[in-house]
């Protein structure tokens, strides 16, 4: 009994893996490709490969299941979608100028006996728009607090936002995400809180967007801010040490925004004051030692007041030089001059008689050697006077 029961059981366990067994013997007939993920108007390859074609033709279709191409035909007239590669073993195609309506699962299937296929899962990338700052309305004040919000839309999936101030990272408010009306991107947006200084004036407050589609590249707005503070001010002089009987100029250099409009100069001690105009300067054409003394100079803007302190200290007039101390310049300049000439001329002078020195000893031996002696000289002169009668010469 036992064994006419288990024959049903082993009958059933054919059957049942009858097909497993089936698929594993023909593993090579079986098609493969993979996921792709593409940026919107990007382009995007399908790639099918079998090994095993068993006579027959890959085929691609869409998530719609219409036919994009069979084996080297064309099935769908969509010129966005061209044929690369035809082989028994492989059929891609690409698709160019990718919209997010592309975005499901492709199918490739081969017509054997069964039907086999793979699934190719397409992810199409929604590029964020570049995002765009509000909140800034007109100048700042100093230590006034601000809020500006930043927003961007179109991406997929969500970005994030970031923000900054030049260099320096400013912690914002958590991203928030909103579906867009087409129900596949996103719309997110960011607000950041600060208290404004001085140092802010002119400086950019910046949003940049963050997104996988976008592969590193920058995208970002910034937002230039205007703070107003209350000016300060610094006395420069020039010249730097002023003299008595000099001109001294006395630069008041106020700085803020607004620039200062107005300085007022005053002199501790006396009243009342100096000067009070639209320019910085505080002329002394002469100085005089009576001009020694400490000088304010306030500068104002509608934005308030700062006055600045100088201590003028009048020096002695520089030393100026006698006529004798010049006289006495001028004749030792001249006494090394005569003596820079008397030097040139000696060297000269030695070179001329160390060149000259062996010819003058080679001349007069050869004079000692030619030249008569005593005897013959006497001679000679006897025998010209003798004959003196006859013949006489002239020596000129």
């Amino acid at each position: 009994m036992g064994a006419p029961s288990a024959l049903p059981l082993l009958l059933l366990f054919a059957c049942c893996w009858a097909p497993g067994g089936a698929n594993l013997s023909q593993d090579d007939s079986q098609p493969w490709t993979s996921d792709e993920t593409v940026v919107a108007g990007g382009t995007v390859v399908l790639k099918c490969q079998v090994k095993d074609h068993e006579d027959s033709s890959l085929q691609w279709s869409n998530p719609a299941q219409q036919t994009l191409y069979f084996g080297e035909k064309r099935a769908l007239r969509d010129n966005r979608i061209q044929l690369v590669r035809s082989t028994p073993h492989e059929l891609s195609i690409s698709i160019s100028n990718v919209a997010l309506a592309d975005e499901g699962e492709y199918t490739c299937s081969i017509f054997t006996m069964p039907v086999r296929t793979a699934k190719s899962l397409v992810t199409v990338l929604g590029v964020p728009q570049k995002p765009t700052i509000s909140g800034y309305k007109s100048s700042l004040r100093e230590k006034e607090t601000t809020t500006l919000k930043c927003q961007s839309s179109g991406s997929k999936p969500a970005a994030q936002l970031t923000w900054r101030k030049g260099d320096q990272e400013l912690h914002g408010e958590l991203t928030q995400v909103q579906e867009d009306p087409n129900g596949k991107t996103f719309t997110v947006s960011s607000s950041v809180t600060f208290q404004v200084t001085r140092e802010d004036d002119g400086a950019d407050i910046i949003c940049s967007v963050n997104h996988e589609s976008l592969k590193g590249a920058d995208r970002s707005t910034a937002q230039r801010i205007e703070v107003l503070y209350t000016p300060t001010a610094e006395i420069r002089p020039d010249p730097p040490k002023p003299r008595e009987g000099q001109k001294l100029l006395l630069h008041c250099e106020g700085r803020g925004n607004p620039v200062p409009q107005q300085y007022l100069w005053e002199k501790e001690g006396s009243e009342p004051p100096l000067k009070m105009t639209q320019e910085s300067a505080l002329i002394f054409p002469f100085l005089n030692k009576s001009d020694s003394g400490t000088y304010g100079c306030t500068a104002t803007s509608n934005m308030g007041s700062y006055k600045a302190y100088y201590i003028l200290n009048v020096h002695d007039p520089s030393p100026v030089p006698s006529s004798s101390s010049t006289y006495h310049a001028i004749i030792g300049g001249i006494v090394a001059f005569i003596v820079f000439l008397l030097l040139i001329l000696l060297i000269f002078l030695g070179h001329y008689l160390i060149r000259h020195k062996g010819t003058y000893l080679t001349h007069e031996a050869k004079g000692s050697d030619d030249a008569p002696d005593a005897d013959t000289a006497i001679i000679n002169a006897e025998g010209g006077q003798s004959g003196g009668d006859d013949k006489k010469e002239y020596f000129i």
